[in-house]
């Protein structure tokens, strides 16, 4: 499907990639690895076609679609989030609106005898064909369907796109991706801004996807769970694991092992040959040896393994002066958005030293909350800050913060105080930005190196509270240890929002849930939270929920629920789910045919036959569920 070849990016003389090959294939499901600012993102825009290499080429075999979901997003403002959504259907956007105007013409026209008049009509059939084969008529239901897997609520369908954070803005541009059916997704971090729910929901789709994905993710669950091949981009060069990320870790061990050890087999060869070289270079005789032996060892390629330097990435936050003991009060604090309701009636007391976490779905307003606290958006009720409170805040949208026309060290000295400016640039070198990478302009930086480097904004203005949203968001494995393990030995305050159980546990001694519009604390960590909710991950409380929901809701008693007759038509059920999923895949192939060959009368008389046989399927699956 598509083919990299000789593949290379530099700048000023530097080489991010250096004579890169490799090729995409219909059906891979590929995660990027590497560390952060190792070109995964560069690599996703150059095969998306967004930025132009500096040498070799990405070629499309054929009639290639590809899609592209990228880590900064534009909207229109003014916009619905289903009006925004249904630009996706560009094509059939545009059939539709000349179905209206032809539809409008001959409602208005009485020369029905004309030739005009019958070029309309002729139009208006060949307009209806082209739509219903294009799935015009699925298009709102599909809509629908991804919005709502994606966390949106019908009711929020006709609101505005700028009421939205930039969290839900992310979703809607991945929903209008997944409904294009491009036949290569491009990924940047599509799981930053779901909750839990909408993951799994994401990993479904993506199962059942019939193109090829390519992603950049630091969820390993998500990577294990989607991809079948790994690459990872170390030292300018491109390797090719045909495995998930988990199997990639240990044949990369693997590997690592056998490049050390033919590293220093190289080494000493290179030391031996050196040695040699010397030692005949005093004798007349031995003159053209030494030189033969000089060229060999000028055109011998030396082994290079990547240093994992993000291990210097040493990092201590700092607390300012000693705060009192009381840190935040919260008095019957609720916010709402216009009519919606995000919280209400919160009463929380957060005391000197503390590490809370905030947990729950996106949308309930751990965000919201945070913002409050900070000063950053009014509420009802009364948030009181303790004697001598200094708080740090890390948005969770480093976007609208980081100033894109800075460079980096500019950005870090605005952030810097009287005493701790003259340690920026070693702040800067902790945070992997050392050199020319601290002469980078912010709009050039990758999403793991603008979070580096508002982490490094923290350092440089010591607070003795820390409010962070979502800070491991862009951060490769590594440096979310070398944070947990910075943020572990901080002694003053920490507030997280977070929903990454492997980041929370053993750093957070109280949990905050938010839920249905209340706020509820739990003493504990996040195992004793998981524990109490009776669930072994973050994922696992989605499915509790909705099998508790489930068994309330229903006024089946537990007899019944063992009976024969309902085993029965369960059954029965699935057995027309997957009747239906299979000849939905068939009319999705086949309207993929019909747009790159025009259709034979036979063709669209099978396609109405299917449609036929769909709609049967469906009163089938009502009926059934009807009977359950």
């Amino acid at each position: 499907m598509l083919q990299v070849q000789k593949l290379g990016v530099h700048f000023a003389g530097n080489y991010l990639f250096d004579n890169v090959s490799f090729r995409i294939n219909k059906g891979d499901r590929i995660g990027l690895a590497g560390k952060n600012g190792a070109g995964k993102s560069t690599l996703l825009k150059i095969l998306a076609k967004q930025q132009m290499p500096s040498e070799g080429e990405v070629v499309y075999e054929g009639e290639v679609s590809v899609g592209y979901l990228s880590q900064d997003i534009d909207f229109v403002e003014g916009r619905t989030i289903w009006e925004e959504t249904s630009q996706a259907y560009v094509q059939l956007n545009a059939i539709q609106e000349r179905m209206t105007a032809v539809n409008d013409l001959l409602t208005t026209r009485t020369d029905y005898e004309s030739d005009e008049y019958s070029a309309l009509i002729e139009e208006i059939s060949h307009l209806t064909d082209r739509f219903t084969m294009l799935g015009g008529y699925n298009k709102d239901a599909d809509m629908e369907k991804v919005l709502k897997g994606l966390g949106f609520k019908e009711s929020d369908f006709t609101r505005l796109t700028d009421e939205f954070s930039g969290g839900w803005r992310m979703r809607v541009e991945l929903a209008k991706l997944l409904l294009k059916h491009h036949d290569i997704m491009l990924l940047d971090e599509p799981t930053n801004h779901l909750d839990i729910d909408s993951i799994m929901w994401l990993e479904d789709f993506l199962k059942g996807y019939m193109g090829s994905v390519v992603l950049v993710s630091h969820d390993v669950l998500f990577l294990d769970n989607i991809t079948n091949r790994t690459l990872e981009i170390s030292n300018k060069q491109v390797h090719d694991y045909k495995a998930n990320y988990s199997k990639y870790i240990k044949l990369r061990e693997e590997r690592r092992e056998k490049l050390e050890q033919a590293q220093k087999n190289q080494e000493n060869y290179i030391k031996h040959t050196e040695n040699l070289i010397n030692k005949f270079r005093a004798k007349a005789s031995k003159a053209s040896t030494a030189k033969s032996l000089q060229k060999k060892l000028n055109r011998m390629d030396v082994i290079e393994i990547d240093n994992e330097d993000v291990h210097s990435m040493n990092i201590k936050f700092e607390p300012s002066q000693r705060s009192g003991k009381v840190v935040f009060e919260l008095e019957d604090v609720s916010k709402s958005f216009g009519d919606k309701t995000i919280f209400s009636d919160v009463d929380l007391h957060v005391v000197r030293g503390e590490k809370i976490a905030f947990v729950g779905q996106n949308g309930q307003g751990k965000t919201t909350l945070a913002r409050c606290i900070v000063g950053e958006l009014d509420y009802d009720g009364k948030i009181t800050h303790g004697h001598n409170v200094e708080v740090g805040y890390f948005a969770q949208n480093q976007h609208h913060v980081l100033v894109d026309t800075r460079t980096v060290l500019e950005e870090a000295e605005h952030a810097a105080n009287e005493k701790t400016r003259p340690r920026v640039r070693d702040i800067l070198g902790a945070f992997l930005f050392s050199g020319e990478a601290a002469e980078k302009k912010v709009k050039v930086l990758s999403g793991g190196e603008r979070n580096r480097l508002a982490l490094a904004k923290l350092l440089l203005h010591p607070s003795n509270v820390l409010i962070m949203d979502e800070p491991t968001n862009h951060l490769d494995i590594q440096s979310k240890e070398i944070l947990k393990n910075a943020l572990n030995n901080y002694e003053g305050t920490l507030i997280l929002v977070s929903h990454d159980r492997e980041f929370l546990k053993g750093l957070a001694d109280k949990i905050v849930e938010f839920k249905d519009g209340e706020v509820k604390e739990f003493l504990g960590g996040i195992d004793e939270y998981l524990t109490y909710r009776k669930a072994e991950s973050m994922r696992d409380i989605e499915k509790v929920e909705k099998v508790v929901e489930t068994k309330t809701t229903s006024s089946i008693s537990n007899d019944f629920e063992d009976s024969k007759e309902i085993k029965r038509l369960k059954n029965k059920i699935s057995n027309v789910e997957s009747d239906i999923t299979k000849i939905e895949n068939d009319m999705d192939d086949m309207e993929k045919s019909f747009l790159e060959n025009n259709p034979t009368d036979e063709d669209l008389e099978n396609y109405e036959k299917l449609k036929i046989k769909l709609e049967r399927k469906m009163e089938d699956w009502e009926n059934l569920n009807g009977q359950l």
